[in-house]
């Protein structure tokens, strides 16, 4: 796995939001490397389990106050396991590693094999190429790319019937009705969705388009387009925005022999 430079020692920082982070953590904890998982809701902290070598720290963090967090909580390396689409939190974590001298491992999860067969899936690659007349207009559409996402869809609540899966936190249900969308086209999951579940949906709601992120199988982003070509119904898939990962990782196997590595080779180790 190669050396390691700088300060070894402390706690494993483990960026959370992802069903991976959930994982990742309960199986480092296991094996007794002491981890400070990050998340941005209280309703992610259920999700992990108690143990003396687990720590979850609920709230948001200011990418430029980074490295001070990582100083004063006394981290010792970073495992990025942020969903794909969290950019801000990676960058300033990339950056406040490299300031600090301290290794930066990210776990990215698997990207979905495109099918060029297919006229009703359409990889895009910003919201630009989502948000015209051609796309939206006259349309029975169907949103889940996050709460955060829901304000850019404001100006089109005249022109679309939209609706929007999000998941179940105030957070969301505030930002979904600030952005004008009623409560008779809202409904509150927390992803993945099973399949028949999904169909039933989109038939429910009458959907004629659908709109999702890239987001792989943990997201549900393989359902989605079986159930799109099942009902004959157009999915837009917005890219992952790129970011020059230092280290990346697909592979949960492979960070947990990583962090291992990196654990045993403190020079304070036993």
């Amino acid at each position: 796995m190669g050396n390691f430079v700088g300060r070894q020692e402390g706690v494993l920082w483990i960026i959370g939001g992802t069903g991976e982070a959930v994982q990742l953590a309960t199986a480092l904890a296991a094996i007794q490397i002491p981890c400070l998982v990050t998340v941005t809701t209280a309703a992610a902290l259920r999700r992990y389990p108690t143990s003396p070598n687990l720590t979850v720290f609920v709230g948001s963090l200011d990418a430029a106050e980074l490295e001070a967090f990582i100083k004063v909580r006394g981290m010792g390396a970073v495992l990025d396991a942020s969903h794909p689409f969290a950019v801000e939190i990676s960058r300033g974590a990339i950056a406040a590693a490299q300031a600090l001298n301290i290794p930066y491992w990210r776990y990215e999860r698997p990207t979905l094999e495109r099918s060029p067969s297919s006229e009703l899936i359409h990889s895009v690659s910003g919201l630009e190429a989502i948000l015209t007349p051609a796309v939206l207009s006259g349309e029975r559409v169907l949103l889940t790319l996050g709460y955060r996402w829901l304000q850019h869809f404001a100006p089109w609540q005249t022109q679309a019937t939209l609706f929007a899966r999000i998941l179940p936190s105030p957070v969301a249900l505030d930002a979904a009705l600030k952005a004008g969308f009623t409560s008779d086209r809202l409904v509150a999951l927390r992803p993945p969705i099973g399949a028949e579940l999904e169909k039933a949906l989109w038939q429910q709601w009458r959907i004629t388009r659908v709109i999702t992120k890239a987001s792989g199988a943990p997201g549900g982003e393989d359902t989605k387009r079986a159930v799109a070509k099942q009902l004959g119904i157009p999915l837009f898939v917005l890219n992952r925005p790129q970011l020059d990962y230092p280290v990346v990782y697909h592979s949960q196997e492979e960070i947990l022999v990583l962090c291992q590595v990196w654990w045993s080779s403190r020079p304070n180790h036993p």
